[in-house]
């Protein structure tokens, strides 16, 4: 998906001057990446040879069941972080159907307040922009049972749709653009949720292990 209006579509020097919604997605995963190699050091600094000579000194298996429960929690905690944090890492894949989903509801309250920069002289929501594909989806299925001068009509109105299609198409895909930039922000935060509730685990696992192992 390219946030870059081709040089002969309309408004594209409008959308040229203005900084791709796209850089910011970079700038999330390598946010996620330098989480997840975080995660990886904690996981090996409970899982490295420390710990496993401290387990080695368990002499009955009250202690020993207290221990291995409390790596597994701790574990469990690693393992939920670095899940949720790889899903910044899988693309989403965006279409003009998400523009109206509950997803990006907030994104949509940002177009209602600023109509004028996301969506220029050519509509005034994300409905309006998208009218012009439907108007010229429903037309087409119209064409295939038409005749004579009802279908002479309707190509006439084919031919309108895809000309406005054509002005909104910039448009369309810098919102697209920053719908992509949205979600990925979205599934951040997310994760960053997630994982300070797995620290949250971590810790209750290693202060278990380290008070089984300490007897």
């Amino acid at each position: 998906m390219s946030a870059t209006p081709t040089a002969s579509s309309p408004g594209t020097a409008v959308l040229d001057a203005l900084p791709s919604p796209l850089d910011s997605v970079a700038d999330s995963r390598e946010a996620a990446r330098w989480t997840l190699v975080s995660c990886g050091a904690v996981g090996a600094l409970l899982f490295g040879g420390g710990p496993l000579l401290a387990v080695g000194k368990i002499s009955d298996w009250v202690h020993a069941a207290w221990a291995g429960g409390g790596l597994l929690v701790a574990l469990l905690g690693i393992a939920w972080a670095m899940w949720q944090t790889s899903e910044v890492l899988v693309p989403p894949l965006t279409t003009p159907d998400d523009l109206t989903a509950p997803a990006l509801r907030g994104l949509r309250e940002q177009f209602d307040a600023a109509p004028d920069h996301y969506f220029g002289w050519l509509a005034t929501d994300v409905e309006d922009l998208l009218r012009h594909r439907h108007l010229a989806l429903e037309i087409s299925r119209r064409l295939a049972h038409a005749e004579g001068a009802e279908r002479a009509a309707l190509e006439g109105g084919l031919a309108t749709a895809r000309r406005n299609i054509a002005r909104t198409d910039p448009y369309l895909r810098w919102l697209l653009a920053t719908a992509h930039a949205w979600l990925v922000r979205e599934k951040l935060r997310r994760a960053r949720r997630h994982t300070f509730a797995s620290a949250v685990l971590v810790i209750m696992g290693a202060v278990v292990f380290l008070g089984a192992t300490g007897r």
